[in-house]
């Protein structure tokens, strides 16, 4: 398992971590299998959405404020409630098939490390595991399953 450290530099801020996490994948040597993501903190999560236009992620980023907003009402009383909301909402968790060395993303998909008590120095924890092989059906095409053969 690796850790990387993600750098925030906003209270609300999604960060795009997709090419740091496909070098431990690449690192990794791993040809087929699964990338495990994991957030060990309670005011931060990871996703998975559009990373071709940072517009995105900034929508993203308001419309949490705008659901959950900073004054509460809240009983916990550290300033930093609707934090822990968000990161309940978002997840702590992804997982990501590898085919080819590669993250299997769709074409606009990126990983993105969602911040909802920064700035902060955080991190993210990546574990890449061989030998889980996937295959990506067309609508219309999958095998029956196993009770139907």
């Amino acid at each position: 398992m690796q850790t990387l450290i993600v750098k925030t530099g906003r209270r609300t801020q999604l960060v795009d971590v997709t090419a740091q996490v496909q070098k431990v994948v690449a690192s990794s040597g791993v040809a087929a299998g699964i990338c495990y993501l994991y957030v060990p903190h309670t005011t931060a999560a990871i996703t998975i959405n559009e990373c071709a236009d940072p517009d995105v992620a900034r929508d993203v980023e308001g419309a949490l404020d705008r659901l959950i907003p900073t004054a509460g009402p809240f009983r916990h009383n550290e300033g930093n409630s609707d934090s822990h909301v968000k990161a309940v909402l978002v997840g702590a968790s992804q997982i990501i098939h590898v085919e080819g060395g590669k993250l299997v993303l769709g074409r606009w998909q990126g990983v993105f490390f969602c911040e909802f008590d920064g700035p902060r120095d955080r991190r993210l924890l990546v574990k890449v595991e061989a030998g889980i092989q996937t295959r990506v059906y067309q609508l219309g095409t999958l095998p029956p399953p196993p009770c139907f053969l």
